[in-house]
């Protein structure tokens, strides 16, 4: 998968579901002995005395209420006890009556509804279907749908203008001087694909300004994953980086001589991840990091990645991530001109427009070609195709092998598919793989009840059609290699023809030079999919989703709305595939996303890159 890796920003549900499992919430304190925390969780000595005192203070009190405590308890769980009891009584009475009037219902199930999907009872006590893979009704329903050639929802294709448009782009402004970096230098060894390493360099440029150090060109990780040795300059424009940034710190190319012989383990000076919690706060720099770059003028940060925390930070600190972000990274220009390649195929093959953010995401020069027009077109044609607005869909279906297999969840592939994950997992993620063999995790119909599974291409595809997009949509899929391929993308390629890809776009001779390179190939994929006229996500959690709707907001001008399911409630209404009527599904679904399109300010604590709308990144007229 050339995207990012699945464990990096996940879904609020994920983390409430983990500790559960036998796994520590994505943004607690580290659990076990670091070189910052050597005994991670205890208290310090300070406190272990003060709590000695009050332990023993409590100790005394509960001792003279012993007696009296026990009776109370056993009394309380008596009452609790028989409660619970006459309660799941009464319920299951109740099972018992609905069962014999539902035996009354003459409601066939099809033939082709699997035997295996038997009833099951959640946890909060709601009767669920087993999910068996396979939607054959519901898509057979959806293709009706689109022979109908319905009237596309006005509001398909629409933010909620009124409030989108008080939000403008205003992370360019600065309050400060620049620093002189002179406490010494800090250098990056960013991990994970280009999304991540994206977030990993915004996130190093503020630790460089908090610390007054110079940062070094960020230089990004060869995976085992990714199999990608591009580096910074093979993606970002080197030059405009260090140009747009010099206001707010010092950047160099490498360090000086006398540093660069120095064994930076030996004398301390390499700091992974797992010396940093997730979402360290600054104090946490300023006390454990600033001292030895005092001691030792270079700091080398390995895998680097999302070790700032977004709350509470200085305004000026968030306000200049942004600015990294949104404005001084910008894709070279054999990038930018491929991606308007992709672009314009997409919009109209005889002519295109400019939409609110190609001049930011393309460059001057290649956001022009989205314009130009034959010299041999007469002034007719020109005027007509230049009027033309093609609109199309991008469909970031991030249903790739890493993100099936850290899942946990079942895709109607049978043993195959269980043996084909169970493999992934030992080799690319041997923690989970571990853990799923020593702790009891939900199964995998809880998983998906509590949405924590990537949608198939099955469940795009039709959340797409009960949205209202027509059959002669054009739609582009950003992601590589879909688990299970061809057949997987049946469904959608059946229902929308006019499906394509980088690949399909392209010609041979145009992909070459990426072809070895999915960092590149990703950034073809981020073009794609933040100048569509609409974007839709199946994973919120995705780092390229979160990254491409975020870029969407700041420079889209409120008029390029992005599709973002809640997979909770999608998944509660996909489990009624067997009964549920398409004109219901089609209410519901559309209900159910409308909700997501609100425009809101970014929430305490949440990605900037995702959320610009905050007084930091963004300002607000009303």
């Amino acid at each position: 998968m050339e995207h990012e890796r699945p464990d990096v920003e996940r879904p609020e549900s994920r983390d409430l579901l983990l500790p559960v499992c036998g796994v520590p919430p994505a943004y607690s304190p580290l659990l076990s002995p670091t070189r910052f925390f050597p005994l991670s969780g205890e208290p310090s000595p300070r406190q272990t005395i003060k709590r000695g005192k009050k332990n023993r203070l409590i100790r005394t009190w509960y001792e003279q209420r012993t007696a009296t405590t026990a009776i109370g308890v056993i009394v309380i769980l008596g009452v609790f006890f028989l409660v619970n009891w006459l309660m799941l009584s009464r319920l299951h009475e109740g099972r018992v009556w609905l069962r014999k009037g539902f035996a009354k219902n003459t409601y066939q199930i099809p033939k082709w509804v699997s035997s295996t999907q038997n009833v099951e009872v959640r946890r909060f006590g709601k009767s669920k279907r087993k999910h068996n893979g396979t939607y054959d009704r519901m898509l057979d329903l959806a293709a009706q749908a689109l022979l109908e050639n319905k009237r596309e929802p006005k509001e398909l294709w629409q933010e909620p203008k009124a409030q989108a448009l008080a939000w403008k782009p205003c992370a360019d402004q600065r309050s400060w001087s620049p620093d002189d970096g002179e406490n010494g230098y800090i250098m990056v060894t960013a991990n994970g694909g280009i999304n991540q390493q994206r977030v990993a360099v915004c996130n190093i440029v503020v630790v460089a300004r908090l610390l007054n150090a110079s940062l070094v060109i960020p230089k990004f990780m060869l995976s085992d994953v990714w199999t990608d040795a591009s580096q910074f300059g093979d993606i970002y424009q080197e030059e405009h980086f260090i140009k747009y940034l010099s206001p707010d710190i010092r950047i160099v190319k490498e360090l000086p001589k006398e540093l660069r012989s120095l064994d930076l383990e030996a004398i301390g000076s390499v700091v992974t991840d797992v010396d940093v919690m997730k979402e360290a706060k600054p104090d946490f720099y300023m006390k454990h990091i600033l001292p030895i770059l005092h001691k030792n003028k270079v700091i080398h940060f390995v895998g680097f990645s999302n070790r700032l925390a977004f709350d509470p930070m200085p305004f000026d600190l968030q306000r200049l991530r942004c600015r990294c972000n949104f404005h001084a990274l910008n894709f070279v220009p054999r990038i930018q001109e491929t991606g308007a390649l992709i672009v314009k195929r997409l919009r109209n093959s005889s002519g295109s427009y400019l939409a609110p953010l190609d001049v930011h995401l393309l460059g001057p020069k290649s956001a022009s070609s989205l314009i130009l027009h034959n010299k041999s077109d007469p002034p007719a044609r020109k005027k007509a195709s230049s009027s033309i607005s093609s609109k199309y869909l991008a469909l970031h279906l991030r249903f790739e092998i890493d993100m099936v297999a850290h899942s946990l969840c079942y895709f109607g592939g049978g043993e195959r598919e269980q043996k084909e994950l169970d493999s992934y997992r030992q080799k690319h993620f041997p923690s989970l793989s571990t853990l799923t063999k020593t702790k009891k995790f939900p199964s995998p119909d809880a998983l998906r009840t509590e949405g924590l599974c990537p949608l198939t291409p099955e469940e795009a595809v039709l959340m797409l059609v009960a949205l209202g997009f027509n059959r002669e949509t054009r739609v582009f899929v950003a992601g590589a290699h879909i688990y299970g391929g061809n057949k997987r993308l049946a469904a959608l390629t059946s229902l929308y023809p006019n499906l394509v890809t980088k690949e399909k776009l392209l010609s041979p001779s145009e992909l070459q030079p990426f072809k070895n390179f999915s960092s590149q190939l990703a950034a073809l994929d981020f073009i794609g999919c933040a100048a569509a006229n609409a974007f839709a996500m199946t994973d919120s959690g995705s780092q390229l989703s979160s990254l491409v709707s975020g870029y969407r907001i700041y420079y889209g001008g409120g008029k390029m709305p992005t599709i973002r399911p809640n997979k909770r409630r999608l998944s509660d209404i996909l489990l009624k595939n067997n009964t549920i009527a398409w004109n219901v599904f089609e209410k519901r679904v559309r209900k159910a996303i409308r909700q997501t399109k609100h425009v809101f300010a970014r929430p305490t604590g949440r990605s900037v890159y995702r959320y610009p709308r905050c007084k930091e990144c963004m300002c607000n007229d009303q």
